[in-house]
């Protein structure tokens, strides 16, 4: 069987003198972009995330590294492999490699061994300093960490909690967890800002050989909301007056995330002014944010025989100009 070469470089889009920094972040741009959550029935992606996850989980291990750049892309499988220098122990053998159930591809298989050790072709180190051809295996390694987005309210956000989630597990590759779907409980903290990261100790991807699990990390995404806007940490709300309660000034009540509060409108507001509500917004502690109240000034579509009258008195009597630039 002949067995295709794979250049893992080419694959996450990095030069072969790329740093493990660099590696990383091609890994993660392009599993971000291929993720089969985000390209629900779309084979080619899920086909692509699988050999960037291969790719990776030898480009990111700097002894599979190693071993991969010496094999180098003029390897041949079988019995017409010549090994580069410094291979003359290695022995490889033809096990029958093919595609598993953890998502490697035959090349893969062929040079590390069915899933770390599994069927396929490999080789293992002698303790005296000989190769046989047994499969390769690696002593035991924590599981690759995961990343996924946990959507919130604003409300949730900002009050902090327990909240169950599901997370599907449809992802094969190196550092995956299967296919089936789990309920976890996440303890939000209170007051959790747009793009923070909520770490699940151990409930990443599987480790190997008996390692530990990776964790989790839930990236927040915090929904719109109809009423609020977010500004960072701080919370901006509109609030509309009547034109006589901006002239007069008002006692009003203004929605918050923390319940419904008393706020006093000076005289003379006007639209775009804004009054701040310290604390009311998201962050903890001496970061935590404000409420801003911005004062929207709206009028009466229709009126009646009596109001336009007095309007037109008013405007009459009135020497104010909005428009003196």
């Amino acid at each position: 069987m002949s067995v295709e070469f794979k250049d893992y470089y080419d694959i996450l889009g990095v030069a072969r003198g790329a740093s493990k920094e660099d590696i990383s972040k091609g890994f993660k741009r392009l599993a971000r972009k291929y993720h089969p959550d985000l390209n629900p029935d779309n084979p080619e992606a899920e086909a692509k995330f699988k050999e960037i996850n291969e790719a990776y989980e030898v480009l990111k291990d700097p002894e599979k590294r190693r071993l991969y750049d010496q094999l180098g892309p003029n390897w041949q499988h079988g019995q017409n492999f010549e090994p580069p220098p410094g291979f003359e122990n290695f022995r490889f053998t033809s096990g029958g490699a093919g595609f598993d159930g953890a998502g490697f591809s035959d090349f893969f298989e062929t040079i590390f061994g069915g899933g770390f050790g599994g069927r396929g072709a490999g080789f293992r180190q002698d303790p005296f300093g000989g190769f046989g051809g047994a499969g390769f295996r690696p002593g035991p390694a924590k599981g690759q960490d995961i990343e996924s987005t946990l959507e919130l309210t604003l409300e949730e956000a900002y009050q902090g909690g327990a909240k169950s989630i599901s997370l599907r597990e449809n992802a094969p590759g190196p550092g995956a967890m299967g296919g089936r779907t789990r309920r976890l409980e996440v303890t939000v903290p209170a007051g959790v800002r747009e793009g923070a990261r909520i770490r699940l100790s151990g409930q990443g991807g599987p480790g190997r050989q008996g390692g530990p699990a990776g964790d989790l990390y839930l990236r927040v995404s915090i929904l719109p909301h109809e009423r609020f806007k977010l500004d960072g940490v701080n919370v901006v709300l509109d609030l509309p007056l009547a034109p006589w309660e901006a002239a007069l000034g008002a006692t009003v009540t203004v929605p918050t995330l923390n319940g419904a509060v008393e706020m006093t409108v000076p005289a003379g507001m006007s639209s775009g002014q804004k009054m701040r509500i310290r604390g009311r917004g998201l962050g903890t502690g001496a970061g935590r944010g404000d409420q801003f109240v911005r004062v929207v000034i709206r009028t009466p579509g229709k009126i009646g025989e009596r109001e336009r009258k007095l309007w037109e008195e008013l405007a009459r009597e009135s020497d104010f100009s909005p428009r003196d630039f």
